[in-house]
C-alpha cells in the first residue's frame, strides 16, 4: 500500500488539526501514525498516511494558508523488535548541547530514541525522552547518563516506562 510521510508547520491557530485532518480525509489519506505539538506559538505536525497519492495530498493541503506542508512517498517499514521501554528525564539550567550529549550517550548504549520533548521555562530546561534499550543495558546507561549530567550541570533520571494502556 502507498505510504506517505507528511509534515505541516506554521503559526498556531485554533482549528488547525481539524483543517489538516479534514483535508487529508478529503484526499483519501488514511491517518495511521502522527504526532502534533505547539512549539513557542508554532504548530508542527508529522503524519504517516496511506491510500492517497503525493499529488492528491499536496493539492488538498495547498489551501491551508500560512502553512508549509511537505509530502513524500516512503517505503512501509518492517516491524522492528522493540527494546525495553525507558524514560530519560533531564532538568537543569539551559545550556548548549544538552540534547546532543544525552542522545549520544543513549545511542552509544544501543538505545533508540522513540519520542523526545524539550521545554525551556525561564532558566529551567527540561528534556523527556522515551527510549527503547537492548535487554540489560539500563544499568550501564544509568551510570553513563550520570557522568554526562555531571559534565552538563543538570539532573538526569532513567526509569522503566509503564506500558501504554489504550
Amino acid at each position: 500500500m502507498n505510504e506517505l510521510a507528511i509534515t505541516v508547520i506554521g503559526p498556531d491557530r485554533t482549528g488547525i488539526v481539524a483543517e489538516v485532518t479534514t483535508a487529508l480525509a478529503g484526499a483519501g489519506a488514511n491517518l495511521s501514525d502522527s504526532t502534533m505539538t505547539r512549539l513557542r506559538g508554532h504548530f508542527a505536525m508529522t503524519l504517516i498516511c496511506t491510500g492517497a497519492s503525493v499529488e492528491d495530498v499536496e493539492k488538498a493541503l495547498l489551501p491551508l494558508g500560512g502553512m508549509l506542508a511537505t509530502v513524500r512517498a516512503v517505503e512501509p517499514s518492517a516491524a522492528e523488535e522493540p527494546g525495553e521501554p525507558y524514560l530519560v528525564s533531564v532538568h537543569g539550567a539551559d545550556r548548549l548541547g544538552i540534547v546532543a550529549a544525552v542522545t549520544r550517550v543513549v545511542a552509544a548504549a544501543g538505545g533508540n530514541v522513540t519520542d523526545l520533548t524539550t521545554r525551556l521555562t525561564g532558566p529551567l530546561y527540561v528534556l523527556v525522552a522515551e527510549v527503547d534499550l537492548p535487554p540489560g543495558a539500563a544499568a550501564d546507561l544509568s551510570v553513563r547518563l550520570d557522568e554526562a549530567a555531571r559534565d552538563l550541570g543538570v539532573e538526569v533520571t532513567l526509569r522503566r516506562a509503564e506500558s501504554d494502556v489504550l
